[in-house]
């Protein structure tokens, strides 16, 4: 398999996300954001498990925690503490901060190259990510301003752990691994903040089945390959991709209209994500040869690609 298929193909996840705005706001029930996340995770999480039969040995009961806390479990109470705080263009603002702290922490623990090109894709990915989604009248919060930046921390970590850590199984088990985890993380949160669940109607039900089937079941599988056969600080750019689509599904299903400015920074953060794929062999800030205890492992199944 080619890297421009792979990227493709691992960009169908932040695009399969960038639907869960629009689906939140249109069929869920209000007031439940990590019930969403719990059912999102939780339901999909056990499928993929259970498709693969393959459950964690050794160390990995544990790596599978801290990846399924810091990639599905505290990235989603994070991210929807900094929603219900902020307005949301100042919080996929702050989400859009995570490739340049991929960037440094993919440099620090897995040895890629801190290049200034890389960099001044994260900076063009924020600006455009900010000219998209702000609005002038947007209102900040300390708290929510915090959960945030520490969202796009954990969600930082989580893809550079996976990347030095690398995938002792296949896929779908190791994507089921971390959903389950996340989902279990998530579950005496919601219990302890949200209570219990509301009677669902149709389109609620319709919604969390779309989360959790091409939302986790279908995306993360995809995602976490992605992240293992790719350069992980490339990969953290596709994730800009979510808020472009749900600037597009405003468009085309809730009638609204982008300004110029907005337009421009669609193009900025597709051009951010577009330059970041490319191989940067110039411009480097330093170079890091992995070390031994750097090695990452790989699962038979990816070598043959």
């Amino acid at each position: 398999m080619s890297p421009v298929t792979r990227t493709l193909l691992t960009a169908s996840a932040p695009v399969a996300w960038g639907t869960t705005y629009w689906v939140t706001a249109e069929l869920l029930p209000p007031g439940h954001p990590l019930w969403a996340g719990l059912l999102r995770a939780l339901p999909a999480g056990l499928l993929l498990v259970a498709l693969s039969g393959h459950l964690p040995r050794g160390d990995w009961w544990w790596r599978a925690a801290v990846l399924g806390t810091l990639n599905i479990g505290a990235f989603f109470a994070l991210l929807f503490a900094a929603a219900y705080r902020l307005p949301g263009g100042v919080a996929a603002t702050l989400g859009a901060v995570s490739p340049l702290l991929v960037a440094l922490l993919a440099h620090l623990l897995v040895g890629e190259r801190l290049t200034l090109h890389r960099l001044i894709c994260g900076v063009i990915g924020v600006v455009g990510v900010g000219l998209m989604v702000l609005r002038a009248s947007a209102a900040l919060d300390a708290v929510g301003v915090a959960a945030g930046l520490a969202g796009a921390a954990s969600m930082a970590t989580g893809s550079v752990l996976t990347k030095r850590w690398g995938n002792p199984t296949t896929p779908l088990a190791f994507a089921g691994w971390q959903l389950t985890a996340g989902g279990l993380f998530l579950l005496p949160l919601a219990l302890a903040v949200e209570g219990t669940l509301p009677t669902l109607d149709a389109g609620a039900v319709a919604g969390y089945l779309w989360l959790a089937l091409p939302g986790a079941a279908l995306a993360y599988p995809l995602w976490f390959r992605g992240i293992g056969t790719l350069p992980v600080g490339a990969v953290a750019f596709l994730a800009l991709l979510s808020p472009a689509v749900a600037a597009l599904i405003g468009v085309g299903l809730a009638g609204e209209h982008l300004t110029g400015p907005q337009w421009a920074g669609f193009a900025l953060a597709l051009g951010a994500v577009a330059a970041a794929q490319v191989p940067p062999h110039r411009w480097p800030m330093g170079s890091a040869t992995p070390s031994p205890g750097h090695t990452v492992r790989m699962h038979p199944a990816q070598k043959e690609n």
